[in-house]
């Protein structure tokens, strides 16, 4: 529905600087199409650049006033807060969008296609995207991605928001700069928006999950050599359910894990929970391979988690190239950091026999 060639307005009131915002930064890092403007009042006239670290044009304004004279079609919902549903702030800004002739792609949890105030906003040949919605087919899974003749690589994570999105698409930019024949399937909302299509798998009911992602596989697979599939959550999170239908309906042929680097504890938890650690990472490899092979038993040779994606936006240059080794130390794997120095090195290792 959200054409390549949109340009954009991002809603991102207060999340420019933190996970609130997760899904307009990955579109400003890897959206290839227009953003016109940013929305965010606490950082109003300052450089994208100095407050992101992201170096792309935008403008921050205050007010969805001042964005509208650069011309923007769609507002998209750039946040994804705890819970998803809409602030009142955003909702405010939604109503004037949806007013002044914009477009809306929503990927929160609260639906608004059906919202009958909004749709009386709505212009003619204007829409409202929920990404957040179940495929129209939907069927129970049957590791029927075990058949597909394309490499199939799922990034699994030691947390949630560590960055195995960003991790996919870097390696996905890095095989098309190969030519190669590679595809990839968002399975967030973040990752639909910015490739124009996947499947919200927080949206699917639990019993239909598997089989959701097994339908996306196979048709991303039909097209081409290479199929990674964007993970979700974490075997280590006790509030995640997505690990699992992702390892059954992908039937994954590669695993990448995906660290934040120096993180020895669970963030993504509510304040009353128990503080929960990281295992060391040699342990995780074990228990994402352990879970694959039940979870994927056709396979032929078995999969294998075949690299380390490490999150180093948090060092500094010189720290992140001496926990990448240390990673490599402690795992016998490559390591590296596919958003710092690109992910032609991952690439590269998952190209090569074995991955070694």
């Amino acid at each position: 529905m959200l054409s390549a060639s949109a340009p954009l307005v991002l809603l991102q009131h207060g999340g420019l600087q933190s996970l609130l915002g997760k899904t307009g930064l990955a579109m400003l890092r890897y959206r290839r199409g227009p953003i016109v403007a940013v929305i965010d009042p606490d950082n109003a006239g300052a450089q994208l650049v100095e407050v992101t670290g992201i170096p792309r044009p935008v403008p921050v304004v205050a007010t969805l006033e001042e964005a509208l004279p650069m011309g923007p079609t769609v507002a998209a919902i750039g946040l994804a807060p705890s819970g998803g549903r809409i602030p009142e702030v955003v909702r405010r800004d939604v109503e004037a969008a949806l007013a002044a002739g914009l477009s809306l792609a929503n990927g929160l949890h609260t639906p608004m296609a059906d919202d009958h105030e909004l749709r009386a906003l709505l212009r003619p040949n204007r829409w409202i995207w929920d990404l957040r919605c179940e495929p129209d087919t939907l069927r129970v899974g049957a590791a029927r991605a075990a058949r597909s003749p394309a490499r199939r690589v799922l990034f699994v994570g030691t947390d949630m928001a560590v960055g195995k999105m960003s991790a996919a698409l870097e390696m996905h930019r890095a095989g098309l700069d190969q030519g190669l024949a590679i595809n990839f399937v968002a399975t967030g909302q973040a990752g639909i928006l910015i490739s124009g299509g996947g499947i919200a798998l927080d949206a699917v009911r639990v019993d239909y999950a598997a089989g959701a992602v097994e339908t996306a596989v196979l048709a991303a697979g039909a097209a081409a050599d290479w199929v990674l599939v964007e993970g979700q959550g974490s075997l280590l999170h006790p509030g995640s359910t997505a690990t699992l239908p992702l390892l059954r309906g992908s039937q994954p042929t590669d695993l990448v894990l995906v660290h934040r680097a120096r993180q020895q504890h669970l963030l993504s938890l509510a304040p009353d929970g128990p503080p929960i650690p990281i295992p060391p990472l040699s342990q995780v490899v074990k228990l994402y391979e352990t879970v694959a092979a039940v979870a994927c038993p056709a396979l032929s040779p078995p999969c294998r988690l075949r690299a380390v994606a490490l999150n180093t936006a948090r060092l500094q240059p010189e720290e992140a190239r001496a926990a990448i080794a240390a990673t490599r130390q402690e795992t016998g794997l490559f390591c590296d950091d596919p958003v710092r120095f690109g992910g032609a090195g991952l690439m590269a290792q998952l190209q090569a026999p074995d991955g070694l």
